[in-house]
Formats: C-alpha cells, sequence, structure tokens
C-alpha cells in the first residue's frame, strides 16, 4: 500500500468512531454511535461486520477474557461477538438521562477509561465525566465538568496520560500511576490553532508522538507532545473526522474514521465518502492497544 490516503469499501457510518486494531486477532473494531452498531472489519477478507447495541455507542475495546467491552448510553457493557449479546456491567450516571458514553480506551494495566457528553436537550452542557471501569467492575469517577469526553492514550513510560474535552481546543497531560490507576497535576500538552478543527479521538505512535483527528478539520494531525507542536498532518476527503487507530501486522496502517451526521445535502455532494473508513501507510507504527483484564 502507497503512501495515499485509501477509501475502504463498505464501511458506511452515520457517526464513525473508537478505531482499534485487535492485534491479536489481526481485526479493526470501531463504532458507528448514533447508528447504534459495532463494527468488525476484517482486512484479510474485506469483510466488515456489525454487531448491534440498542442504544448509541460510543466507543469499543478487545476483552481478554474474550468478546468486548463497550461504553453505550448507559454505561459500560460487555458484548458477546457470538451471540450479540449486551450485558450492562456498571451505570455510573443512571441519574443523568441527558448524557452517553463517548470515546475511551483501556489503560496498559487493562482498566477501562471513557466519558461522557450531554447528549439531549436541556442537559448541563459540561455535566460530562471521564470514568474507569476497574477488571473487578467498580468505576471510578476520575475528571468532573467535561463537555464532550474524547481521545485517550498513555505515554509509552506509563507515567502520563493524554486526555482530550474537545471544546477546548486542547490536549491535556495528567502524571499517571499505573497500579492504582491516579492521575495528578494536569496540565496543556497541545493548544490547537483556530481554523485546524476541534481535536477529537487520539492514539500514539511507538515514537510517542500523537496522532489526532480533528473533528471540523478535515485532517489527522501528528503532534510531539513534548512541545506542543505539529509534525505533519493528513488531509482527509471529509470534514468530520473523527478517531483513528494504528493497525495491520506491522502496526504501520493508520486507520480513520470519519462522520456524515449533521451534514447538510450540498455538503455531502462535495465529500460523498464521509461516514467511512481510510487508511493510509503514514512513516509510523503504533503500539498495541491494550484489552481490558476484567
Amino acid at each position: 500500500m502507497a503512501e495515499e490516503l485509501e477509501l475502504i469499501p463498505n464501511t458506511e457510518s452515520s457517526l464513525g468512531e473508537g478505531t482499534i486494531w485487535h492485534a491479536q486477532k489481526q481485526v479493526l473494531y470501531w463504532v458507528d454511535i448514533v447508528g447504534e452498531k459495532v463494527h468488525i472489519y476484517d482486512p484479510a477478507t474485506g469483510s466488515d461486520r456489525t454487531l448491534p447495541t440498542g442504544q448509541p455507542v460510543g466507543t469499543v475495546v478487545p476483552r481478554r477474557s474474550g468478546g468486548l467491552m463497550v461504553a453505550v448510553q448507559h454505561g459500560f457493557a460487555s458484548l458477546d461477538t457470538e451471540t450479540g449479546k449486551l450485558e450492562i456491567v456498571a451505570d455510573p450516571e443512571g441519574r443523568l438521562s441527558k448524557n452517553r458514553f463517548n470515546d475511551g480506551k483501556c489503560d496498559p494495566a487493562g482498566r477501562f477509561w471513557a466519558g461522557t457528553m450531554p447528549f439531549k436537550k436541556g442537559a448541563d452542557p459540561k455535566g460530562g465525566s471521564l470514568y474507569c471501569l476497574f477488571p473487578d467492575h467498580h468505576v471510578e469517577r476520575k475528571v468532573e465538568g467535561v463537555a464532550c469526553s474524547n481521545g485517550i492514550v498513555w505515554s509509552l513510560d506509563h507515567r502520563m496520560m493524554y486526555y482530550i474535552d474537545t471544546p477546548t481546543r486542547e490536549v491535556w497531560a495528567y502524571d499517571y500511576d499505573i497500579e492504582t490507576g491516579a492521575i495528578s497535576n494536569k496540565r496543556v500538552a497541545i493548544s490547537v490553532p483556530e481554523g485546524a478543527g476541534h481535536p477529537d479521538g487520539m492514539t500514539i505512535d511507538a515514537e510517542g508522538l500523537l496522532w489526532v483527528a480533528h473533528w471540523g478539520g478535515s485532517q489527522v494531525i501528528c503532534w510531539d507532545p513534548k512541545t506542543g507542536k505539529q509534525v505533519r498532518s493528513i488531509p482527509v476527503p471529509a470534514t468530520q473526522v473523527s478517531s483513528c487507530a494504528f493497525g495491520g501486522p506491522r502496526l504501520d496502517e493508520l486507520y480513520i474514521s470519519t462522520a456524515r451526521v449533521g451534514l447538510s445535502k450540498a455538503a455531502l455532494k462535495k465529500q460523498p465518502h464521509a461516514g467511512r473508513l481510510f487508511r493510509i501507510r503514514p512513516g509510523a507504527c503504533g503500539v498495541e492497544a491494550p484489552e481490558f483484564a476484567g
């Protein structure tokens, strides 16, 4: 595959998100949030299998004991890939019916982190939070006052966590304790300039650089979190770029999700592939995504 952006056939969605490569199975998991589906894309066959969730689904991660874990409108849940059965494990926002879960990932210790955002009219615009589901299924709230919880990754040395609350146009860094899951010392690692879109989903490469999907920016930007500087940009023929993940046998292929929800007929005519998956070999390699340990 040349270093050109490739459109992946038969990968339609309204609001694609949550891309994550499962190295053990050599497949890409991703979600259609408002389509209420988990997708399983197998590049070996070109198939894109879907599993309905029955409610909006924000993200998906592989589970060490088998199957998947998801963050849906009503909490953290397990999803059986054979039967399609979804079972709620914990619902930390049962009292907040106007919120839903959004993006999230597992930390290096196998805890599942995912955050919430306002979803329905009348919700508190900063009423979201970032939560951590431990392997024993208890939940801790880690960050409050969130408007739109999005990308999250951990540094290669496991000493820092990077996190995005999209409307802030910032990527935050926290000191991270892998033994306890505690975070502290919040600071701004990256400030996104006007005109570049809003930071959304995020992944990290083997050099410690952050690759961020820029919603409204028609691009994925590679950032150096140590300097806060942009390293490079990958243009995408869709304005609403939502997430990215390294995959492939050598983890050197970057998968990119997009969305078509909310676009006018005129906008869709200009970007007919909005909502599809794209792939490129960008000259960088990722790292294996951790599985949920519970």
